[in-house]
């Protein structure tokens, strides 16, 4: 039986927010509208306990986005549309290294080793950020996939199926949640690259599919993000044979702390800054890490062309006696 894919392909899979980059992606957006950033981040870590006390439950990783909305339809960013935060993610700066290590990455598969083999290796990119600033930013280019939270501009009306006319607001903003990623649903967009969901649309997430068909193994993906909040994925990741590393701000000790937290209590593989210029530990250790999956990758392909082919078969020496037991202990020997 053929298989729909080559499982040919090492994933690098990484966090956005305090991982690639220094910060928040949302920095650039409150500058822009000249909003009190840290005002909004207050009101919106009290929001999920006065949401509580009314009766409510919401989620305390995306509620930000309907407060966001909240400051669209009230005034203070009148007018944000989804081309704005792309425009407003070019003025979003890179860790050091980035996206030069992005590029190291993927050209290590044509190195003279590999390159009879046709492996690739690709990058995402999944964050509760917004995915219209990082589609906007410098590192896109690089990216196979952005797996992040996104608005609508102009929602459809009820009974749109029999209008023959569609009219649209003439001033464009976000108005509505279109999708919500929180680090629980991180997970499943590691099920969605493993199974090749988002390379075809009508492979279902949720469908059984045996792993030697699946399009990239989870023991062929690294995963790199900052902290405790990716722990979900960090535990399904390394669970199932992948690599698991967390970086920190090399000049905040606490970040640093934790990261050590994960390393000890088993969440990750290793640690360290995030720094991707060439020499950084970081960077050697996603590579060396890279290098390892694919020379696995070369062993499992010939074990399974050694397993299809089978042994030739060997001639069977003349034995000299006709004594049945004589010829199994000389066969035994």
């Amino acid at each position: 039986m053929s298989h729909p894919y080559g499982q040919n392909v090492v994933a690098c899979i990484w966090d956005f927010d305090k991982t690639l980059i220094p910060g928040y992606m949302q920095t650039p957006l409150f500058e822009h509208f000249g909003v009190n950033e840290g005002l909004f981040w207050e009101e919106v870590n009290k929001l999920p306990e006065i949401y509580l006390q009314r009766g409510c439950k919401v989620s305390k990783d995306t509620i930000y986005l309907n407060h966001l909305l909240s400051y669209v339809k009230n005034g203070p960013m009148r007018g944000l549309t989804n081309q704005k935060l792309s425009d407003l993610g070019k003025n979003l700066v890179f860790c050091p290294g980035l996206p030069n290590l992005f590029q190291s990455l993927s050209s290590i598969p044509s190195q003279i080793e590999f390159k009879d083999h046709d492996f690739k290796l690709e990058h995402y990119i999944i964050s509760t950020g917004l995915s219209p600033m990082i589609k906007g930013s410098s590192i896109f280019p690089f990216v196979e996939n952005v797996f992040a939270c996104e608005f609508i501009e102009s929602p459809l009306p009820p009974n749109y199926q029999s209008q023959t006319e569609l009219s649209l607001p003439l001033d464009l903003e976000i108005s509505q949640v279109g999708m919500t990623v929180d680090n629980t649903i991180k997970t499943r967009f590691i099920f969605e690259i493993n199974k090749g969901s988002n390379k075809n649309i009508h492979i279902d997430v949720n469908a059984s599919i045996p792993h030697e068909d699946r399009r990239i193994p989870i023991d062929q993906m690294i995963y790199i993000a900052d902290g405790p909040s990716d722990v979900p994925v960090f535990a399904v990741v390394k669970g199932m044979g992948g690599k698991t590393y967390a970086v920190y701000d090399p000049n905040n000790e606490k970040e640093f702390q934790q990261s050590c937290d994960l390393v000890e209590h088993g969440r990750v593989h290793n640690n360290g800054p995030a720094d991707y210029r060439e020499h950084s530990p970081t960077s050697m250790w996603i590579k060396q890490k890279a290098i390892d999956i694919l020379g696995k990758m070369i062993a499992k392909k010939e074990e399974h062309i050694k397993e299809k082919s089978g042994s030739s078969p060997k001639h069977i020496p003349h034995m000299e006696t006709h004594n049945p037991q004589d010829f199994a202990q000389k066969l035994l020997w």
